[in-house]
């Protein structure tokens, strides 16, 4: 990885490059991948964000802050029906966005669309008359961005690059939506990046909200870090590349901008995105897939379980740590963290539906007792190097047999991706479990306004479609 500590080596610091290439982005030179992309990051967040409002108690809090805390009613606050300023809707639609974990994630991890979709969100309501197309360009951006600076830089997995990167890209999406000039969107980065942050044990932690609401943070710092460049206020001109700047600060001065830059404009990076099929972390799904396919494959059943192995590596040893707490989490988000209780629940039930993880769900004896038969073993085979890697799972039976299942192929995956119909139905699954439930035809009409959103003169259609009465009231 190539590491630059000097703005003269280069002609352009990279957020003048990068803020250009936000700001002239257009809906009509994005490949058609990057178009669905976009599309089905929109959808799949406002279902989950519907999903968090109604089953979620991390999420209340940020929600009910924000309520206290008032202001103009520019934008929703999705799930719970009243409006508040475009910052702090963002932050409340953020805070629900990754709560449950269910969002999407890149191939490579991490999460972009609870930073980007929020902040779009909260700032097309409060423009008004921004197009579909826009819309879709600037969340194009912001996918494409966040991907490019998370696979380039040298992580250690010691920053959560979720929060760090993700405010980066939100700047760019709300921006974008703005219409900053490029020298207006490079002042932007710098207001985003000084709100970047977030270390990994808030991340998986046993007993923190952390994990859930981070996202909350990171999508209004993209708004706030947009709006104040839209005013005037100044950043730095060596926000990236200077001695003492992100690179340097986060990542020890390494990262390629060769790569971050390689074929940018033409390749999008969105259209990678992955959407998951169960609301929990996605470095615990190869695990949970692997369990399910073994015990179908199998003829097996939780009562023929002696013990289940679960084979980890470094990114998965953090799910599985300290053993007795994964194996008994005490709250929702551990539950979503322990991958001990995951492939416990999923082994019992035959399934992780998005509605299954419940406060009653964590004392379930059915569950509670596989999940103690459940042990790891270390594996740097597994070790998180570029894309997430697919877990392992051996299961002693009863009977003394040894059945052994690697998870490749996990629906979700790069090699099985969810279509569109996975996510019209992941959508409609989710909106049920909304604090305000929307009606079946308030679902089906935001389903259609997603599909056809280039074709919307104002994008803020996509959340009226949610929120109006069928008669437009």
């Amino acid at each position: 990885m190539t590491h630059s500590t000097s703005v003269s080596d280069h002609p352009a610091e990279l957020s003048g490059v990068l803020a250009e290439f936000a700001a002239e982005a257009a809906y009509e030179k994005l490949p058609q991948p990057a178009v669905d992309g976009a599309k089905k990051s929109l959808l799949d967040t406002l279902g989950v964000i519907l999903a968090a409002s109604g089953t979620e108690p991390a999420a209340r809090a940020a929600v009910d802050v924000v309520r206290d805390a008032g202001g103009q009613p520019q934008a929703t606050v999705l799930g719970h029906g009243f409006r508040t300023s475009a910052v702090m809707a963002a932050f409340a639609n953020g805070a629900m966005a990754h709560c449950l974990n269910f969002d999407d994630q890149t191939p490579w991890g991490q999460h972009s669309a609870t930073s980007i979709i929020p902040a779009a969100l909260a700032v097309v309501e409060r423009q008004g008359g921004i197009s579909g197309k826009d819309l879709i360009a600037a969340v194009a951006v912001g996918q494409d961005l966040f991907t490019r600076l998370r696979r380039h830089v040298g992580w250690r997995q010691d920053w959560n690059l979720s929060s760090v990167i993700g405010v980066l890209a939100a700047t760019a999406t709300a921006g974008r939506l703005l219409n900053l000039p490029p020298d207006r969107l490079a002042h932007a980065f710098s207001f985003g990046a000084i709100q970047s942050g977030g270390f990994m044990d808030m991340v998986s932690g046993p007993g923190s909200e952390l994990g859930g609401m981070y996202a909350g943070f990171s999508a209004k710092g993209g708004v706030l870090a947009a709006l104040l460049a839209q005013r005037g206020a100044k950043g730095t001109d060596t926000l990236f590349e200077g001695k003492n700047g992100f690179f340097a600060t986060y990542f020890g001065g390494s990262y390629d901008r060769e790569k971050i830059l390689d074929n940018l404009g033409g390749e999008y990076y969105g259209a990678a995105t992955l959407y998951k099929p169960w609301a929990a972390v996605g470095t615990a799904h190869s695990h949970i897939h692997a369990t399910l396919e073994a015990m179908a494959r199998h003829g097996l059943n939780s009562d023929d379980i002696q013990e289940l192995r679960v084979y980890a590596g470094d990114c998965h040893e953090g799910l599985c740590a300290p053993l007795d707490a994964r194996r008994a989490p005490a709250t929702l988000m551990d539950a979503r963290f322990s991958l001990p209780f995951l492939v416990a629940m999923a082994a019992v039930h035959g399934d992780l539906k998005a509605g299954d993880l419940t406060q009653a769900a964590l004392k379930d004896d059915r569950v509670l007792k596989l999940a103690r038969k459940v042990v790891t073993v270390s594996d740097p085979a597994l070790d998180w190097k570029d894309e997430l890697p697919s877990g392992r799972v051996e299961i002693v039976t009863r009977d003394g047999r040894r059945v052994e299942q690697s998870g490749e192929d996990t629906p979700g995956s790069a090699t099985r991706p969810l279509a569109w119909t996975d996510i019209n139905a992941k959508f409609a699954d989710c909106a049920a479990l909304a604090a305000v439930p929307p009606s079946p035809e308030q679902i089906v009409a935001t389903q259609r306004a997603a599909a056809d959103l280039e074709s919307a003169d104002d994008a803020a259609h996509l959340i009226r479609s949610l929120t109006d009465t069928p008669n437009g009231h």
